[in-house]
């Protein structure tokens, strides 16, 4: 016999398959989103959440987080969100102010840079603000690990805080065998050789955490969207000197027009070494995760500060 089928199905039905909805059915519905500024903070965060939520990561792989955008769908999913972790200390220099939003229409938020005992630029244009650049010491990273799961348990409703936990736990110790072993393959370089100069002020906190000394930047600021006068050039060009640097270690995702310049300006053999500082990048290509951006620029810098 021939059961007619209630057209209310049909029509849920329907609507599923040609609009995608899913509010005919129990499932699917009410998942959480945690929204995550930076591709860093992304991959941190999604080791933590696990499949407890939904992880959008507003900044593409390879992108500048001093200069980065979001489209007005970005905008509003960071106002839809369950949680908004951002790494703020003026980092992302274009999206702050949408996190801001957020946070004065009831949003949950977590800035993480703040919360793991920041420190301030020691020289240049920035000397006294503070240095957001958190993630390159592997220590401040496991605080961070923690606060994220915290919040992640306390403000996502949906999410089973104790899964959550347990994935922040997992994932800590991970990056604690990351700053062993960071720890292990910096020993090998002697004290004379422990000088950096980068493209622009991004390693203070690996520096604070593995007794490195910055010698100068080629951009003298914490953002890439500064620019070097001539001076700031021929100080940097005579520290270098002084100080017999081998190597300045350049951002992968930015030019190294610069730093060649200064290279050429000098009168030492400088190499000119990318690393990966203020991106991941996609998969395949060196740094997809945090683990392995640490791991890529531990052994550039061994490299880079040992060069003869």
């Amino acid at each position: 016999m021939n059961r007619r089928i209630p057209l209310a199905v049909v029509v849920c039905a329907v609507l599923a398959v040609l609009a995608g909805l899913t509010g005919c059915s129990s499932a699917g519905d009410d998942r959480p989103t945690v929204v995550v500024t930076t591709n860093i903070l992304g991959d941190i965060t999604r080791n933590v959440v696990g499949e407890e939520a939904d992880v959008r990561v507003l900044m593409k792989p390879n992108a500048d987080p001093h200069s980065f955008g979001v489209s007005a769908r970005e905008a509003a999913e960071i106002e839809g969100a369950d949680l908004v972790v951002y790494n703020g200390l003026g980092l992302e220099e274009n999206v702050l102010r949408h996190v801001e939003a957020a946070r004065g229409s009831g949003v949950p938020t977590l800035g993480v840079g703040e919360s793991v005992d920041p420190i301030s630029y020691a020289s240049d244009a920035m000397k006294g603000q503070q240095d957001p650049h958190f993630w390159t010491d592997p220590h401040r990273v496991r605080q961070a690990v923690d606060l994220i799961g915290k919040k992640v348990g306390e403000e996502v409703d949906g999410a089973d805080a104790d899964a959550v936990k347990a994935n922040a736990a997992a994932y800590g110790r991970k990056i604690d065998g990351l700053g062993a072993w960071m720890t292990e393959r910096f020993t090998g370089i002697p004290e004379q050789r422990r000088n950096l100069v980068t493209n622009h002020h991004v390693f203070g906190y690996l520096a604070q955490r593995f007794h490195f000394k910055v010698i100068g930047a080629v951009i003298p600021s914490g953002t890439t969207l500064a620019s070097p006068s001539a001076a700031d050039l021929d100080s940097l060009r005579k520290a270098i000197e002084k100080a017999d640097v081998r190597a300045i270690f350049a951002d992968s995702s930015q030019p190294e027009r610069l730093a060649r310049v200064l290279k050429k300006e000098s009168s030492l053999d400088v190499a000119v070494i990318p690393l990966f500082s203020e991106s991941l990048t996609p998969k395949g290509k060196g740094a997809a995760t945090y683990l392995e951006m640490m791991r890529a620029n531990t052994a550039a810098i061994s490299r880079g500060l040992l060069k003869k």
